[in-house]
């Protein structure tokens, strides 16, 4: 299966998406975009793009593209139960495990494989005693963390987080 890519610059760095099938299948923060970097075409990397503009500068959204995550069925079950959660709402591991009827730590292990963060808003979900990981517990992803909480809060009160 063929993928097309495309790379953008936001407020947390460099942002590559890949869409195969015209469905989203990966989000990746990325240190530079490539060095022979190309633009592919396709009507889900426009929606894409379109919807994370919109995103970082605190705009309505426009739909989502067609998302297609993979993962087991377990990891699908545990992203789905994210679609509830909106901008500005916080659940917990906690939480989320008691509704699916499973341990915490399994749906950190499920949010971690997540391909497409921001779209699938693990970010909203934190720990009973603050944020917990994001993107593994590299300290740029709880940095993003942090980053993405604060925006949609922002967007929440009307307050709009400066962009890039």
């Amino acid at each position: 299966m063929s993928r097309q890519a495309a790379c953008l610059d936001s407020p947390l760095g460099w942002i590559r998406l890949q869409c195969a099938a015209e469905a989203l299948v990966s989000v990746d923060f990325i240190a530079t975009p490539p060095a022979r970097y190309s633009r592919d075409e396709s009507a889900c990397l426009d929606q894409a793009c379109a919807w994370l503009a919109a995103y970082f500068k605190g705009t309505p959204l426009p739909p989502m593209p067609p998302l297609a995550p993979g993962g087991t069925s377990f990891q699908r079950s545990v992203w789905s139960a994210l679609s509830p959660v909106t901008e500005g709402q916080r659940v917990t591991y906690g939480t989320l495990a008691k509704q699916l009827d499973t341990a915490p730590r399994a749906v950190g292990g499920a949010l971690r494989a997540n391909p497409i963060p921001l779209f699938i808003p693990c970010h909203r979900v934190v720990s009973a005693s603050g944020p917990g990981g994001y993107g593994g517990s590299s300290v740029d992803g709880l940095s993003r963390k942090r980053w993405l909480l604060g925006h949609e809060r922002g967007l929440k009160s009307g307050r709009v987080s400066p962009v890039c």
